[in-house]
């Protein structure tokens, strides 16, 4: 790090520990009657011992009288107990507006500029007029928003969010020429501490517990970003934290094609398989876009049909001219509530006279649930596995299924998945960082005891572009799909020639 670099991150701690004694001390907040009951619920979440009071204020006087850094940890405390038992910095705090950081907050940003102006002239720091902004907007966001997190947040064109420690924070980007690959930022944390205080302020809300005990947080926030947090021991390198963000505006079958993730000719095909009602398993890797692709799903299915989504966290986003949708999420067991699986939701949708189930990622017993809500009727289902391709997610759900009912027969769960199931889909995130739908295939039904499946199209690399990128084409198989038959009964005309390998 540059001697330049080390001077302002010093001046700027110095300036917030200042700026953060003067707000403590003159707060309200140290003799709130409710502290230690409130401070209580999150000391008891995440694993902390807060000193009294008393002890605080004595502290940070000695500290700021001897020019001594208050510390990452002390800071915290500070800043937690502003949050929750501050009312003027409670309201301020998160209230950002995006178009200029004087306004962060209204009246409380008002006061910490002038105690930072203060501390400024205290510290007799000569800055130019955009340094001064910069270091202001620093201190507000760690103060009152995410910190370092904060930029990187209001990017509309930022989806991932991954930082590995307190040192590393880079992104993912969609709409951009190349989507899927991972950018480095300029932001960090300063150390462990400053990086939990953030996740701390990320959880509380939310009320789930973090700390030695309990070091993995999986959860969703109420804009429906995904957060997960892993922390020591398990994780050696810090605290790691991983933000997965709703696209702003979502991506669209254009969007999709333009990026060259599936063909219009596909798009087209795969129309009239859910008008047709077939039923789709969705498969694909880690961050191959299964939830992305599943929205686009979404959106061809007719606006006059009762959808019943079923998630462990609520992700999908039914488009507007789907009216009649009502969306179902698991609960994780906590104290005075029991746990609510994704089986108990699929068993109780099929009392909902649903006209079709659109279900998340499968993981364990429900499989054996949603196939028999196929085999009994329930056309059109949609729903997502983990896998590594086609035949990768049959044999997945048939682990899953007997697993769950080790007393039925293999044969007989072969002969349920090969008659509920009509296509599977199977997308890949590449080595260029790109996604693509590898495959689309049908589900033909048993050949002696093995379910036979065939590919109807694929995605065929060719090389390697100069610039690192997947070159190839989306091209049929030449395999007629035994449905089709059931799509131009369904008033679709799709003749053979459509799935004629060109």
């Amino acid at each position: 790090m540059s001697e330049r670099k080390q001077a302002q991150i010093d001046l700027e701690t110095r300036v917030l520990n200042k700026v953060l004694a003067q707000l403590y001390q003159s707060s309200v907040a140290s003799s709130h009657p409710a502290r230690a009951e409130e401070m209580g619920k999150i000391d008891g979440l995440f694993g902390i011992e807060r000193p009294a009071a008393i002890e605080m204020h004595r502290f940070i006087r000695e500290r700021v009288e001897a020019g001594e850094d208050l510390g990452s940890w002390m800071r915290s405390r500070i800043i937690e107990e502003l949050s929750v038992l501050d009312e003027d910095f409670r309201k301020a705090s998160l209230g950002i507006d995006a178009g200029d950081a004087e306004k962060v907050g209204g009246g409380e940003a008002a006061r910490i500029e002038a105690l930072f102006d203060a501390a400024l002239a205290e510290e007799g720091a000569e800055l130019s007029d955009e340094e001064r902004q910069r270091l202001l907007e620093s201190i507000l966001f760690d103060i009152l928003a995410f910190g370092p997190l904060e930029p990187i947040l209001r990017d509309g064109a930022v989806t991932e969010v991954l930082v590995d420690g307190p040192g590393k924070i880079y992104v993912e980007r969609q709409y951009t020429d190349r989507p899927g690959q991972l950018e480095d930022t300029p932001y960090c944390f300063r150390d462990d501490e400053h990086l939990m205080r953030f996740i701390r302020r990320i959880l509380t809300p939310l009320g789930r517990r973090l700390d030695e005990a309990h070091p993995t947080v999986d959860a969703r926030l109420p804009d429906g970003t995904r957060v997960n947090v892993v922390i020591p021991p398990i994780s050696p390198i810090g605290p790691v934290l991983t933000l997965r963000k709703l696209y702003r505006r979502p991506l669209t079958i254009e969007d999709l094609v333009r990026f060259g993730a599936i063909s219009e000719h596909i798009v087209e095909f795969l129309e009239a398989c859910v008008r047709s009602r077939l039923n789709i398993l969705i498969a694909g890797g880690t961050g191959s876009g299964k939830t992305t692709f599943t929205n686009l799903v979404l959106g061809m299915i007719p606006a006059d049909e009762r959808i019943i989504t079923v998630e462990k966290m609520l992700e999908l986003r039914p488009p507007e001219h789907l009216k009649r949708v009502v969306r179902l999420e698991s609960q994780q067991p906590v104290e005075g509530r029991d746990e609510v699986t994704l089986q108990d939701l699929i068993v109780n949708s099929m009392r909902m006279r649903p006209d079709r189930i659109v279900a998340d990622e499968v993981f364990g017993a429900e499989v054996f649930d949603l196939l028999q809500a196929m085999n009994t009727g329930l056309e059109g289902t949609i729903f997502r596995i983990h896998a590594t391709g086609p035949l990768d997610a049959l044999s997945r759900l048939e682990m899953m299924a007997t697993f769950a009912n080790p007393s039925i027969p293999l044969l007989m769960i072969r002969q349920m998945m090969a008659s509920a199931i009509d296509i599977v889909t199977y997308q890949e995130r590449m080595l260029d960082g790109t996604r693509k739908v590898m495959k689309v295939s049908e589900v033909v039904g048993m050949q002696g005891d093995v379910v036979e499946v065939q590919d109807i199209f694929e995605f065929r690399q060719t090389g390697v572009g100069a610039d690192g990128r997947i070159v190839g084409e989306f091209v049929a198989t030449g395999y007629v799909p035994t449905f089709l038959d059931r799509i131009r009964a369904s008033g679709i005309d799709l003749s053979e020639d459509f799935v004629a390998a060109g």
